[in-house]
């Protein structure tokens, strides 16, 4: 995983982007598999663990509505802890990830392994939906993997 962190600093490094994250299922995981890599302070800006929905409507500004009417795991939810970090940080770019990570929780409709992972900065903001095999242990870990994957993915493009 260090690998991948790497790569996405030197994206970050070229293009002078911070980065801030929002995190429910992975309770820090991302943040923390970032702040493992030595020089992270040059690009991690902050991260968000936003695990109930009271913390995503009070740290992130996710609108009860929202929660209400899509669930913490949705597509619209993703987004706005997305916007709601950028909005809430000096980050450049910001990723967030809610999802149902397991063994309980999931239904019919949202099934353990769901997991959203959005994307924003000043002007764009994006999700993509993912379900993961495994335990616990592993949504997670692919939750990790991917938010990364999507944040380098991004800053190629640009």
């Amino acid at each position: 995983m260090d690998e991948l962190v790497q790569k996405l600093f030197s994206l970050l490094e070229k293009h002078k982007f911070m980065v801030a994250m929002a995190e429910s299922c992975t309770g820090g995981l991302v943040t923390a598999t970032m702040t493992e890599v030595a020089g992270s302070s040059a690009y991690v800006e902050r991260g968000f663990v936003t695990y109930s929905n009271e913390a995503k409507m009070t740290m992130l500004d996710v609108n009860p509505v929202t929660i209400k009417a899509f669930g913490a795991v949705s597509e619209q939810t993703a987004r706005l802890m997305a916007r709601g970090a950028h909005a809430h940080s000096n980050a450049d770019i910001t990723v967030s990830v809610t999802g149902v990570a397991g063994p309980g929780g999931g239904s019919v409709d949202k099934p353990v392994g769901l997991v959203f992972i959005g994307l924003a900065t000043a002007d764009h903001a994006e999700v993509h939906r993912h379900i993961f095999d495994g335990d616990r242990a592993s949504v997670r870990e692919q939750t990790v993997e991917n938010a990364i994957q999507h944040l380098i993915d991004y800053l190629e493009g640009l």
